[in-house]
């Protein structure tokens, strides 16, 4: 009897690691070439989406990974939280430590003002980003499939290059709960 209920114990160690639904398991869109500038965003932090649109139609869905502590608006810096709210996009950089980035207008008025009055800093340089530069390839899956950065969104290297060529200058971008 000992031996089958240590053969069992083994097997569903062993296929602990199948059982995992990863974030991107059922995603295709990644295969979805975009052809159209990009002339706003909507991202849903709690579905991990950023959705992009064209004159109010949608263009391409892309999953994302958030700041390590996901859950609530950004309000201090260094909470590792992911902003909250309606900004733009209002830069971009190839000379990234993140392979390249778009800027998010993070902090605004209202975002400033209740940290100042909190007697803290807002924090800033709030990103849409690719990996960082240097990743080994075998840590691409933990990248997509973790909430890893310190409060900005992320998504592959080819898909901020696809953002980066797509995205208009000032592009509205809503960050929802």
């Amino acid at each position: 009897m000992k031996p089958i209920f240590l053969l069992l114990f083994l097997l569903s160690i062993a296929l602990q690691g199948f059982g995992q639904v990863h974030r991107r398991a059922n995603y295709y869109e990644t295969f979805i070439e975009v052809n159209t500038p990009i002339d706003s965003i909507v991202v849903l932090k709690s579905k991990r989406q950023m959705i992009c649109f064209h004159q109010k139609q949608k263009v391409k869905m892309y999953m994302i990974s958030l700041g390590m502590e996901p859950e609530g608006k950004k309000q201090f810096e260094g909470d590792l939280r992911t902003p909250e709210g309606l900004y733009s996009i209002n830069g971009r950089d190839t000379n990234s430590s993140y392979h390249t980035n778009l800027g998010l207008s993070y902090p605004n008025t209202e975002d400033s003002t209740f940290a100042a009055l909190q007697e803290k800093s807002a924090g800033g340089e709030i990103k849409i980003h690719g990996f960082p530069n240097n990743h080994r390839k075998n840590q691409e899956t933990d990248f997509l499939d973790t909430d890893w950065t310190i409060g900005c969104i992320a998504v592959s290297d080819f898909e901020i290059d696809e953002l980066y060529k797509w995205v208009i200058e000032n592009c509205p971008i809503l960050i929802r709960p």
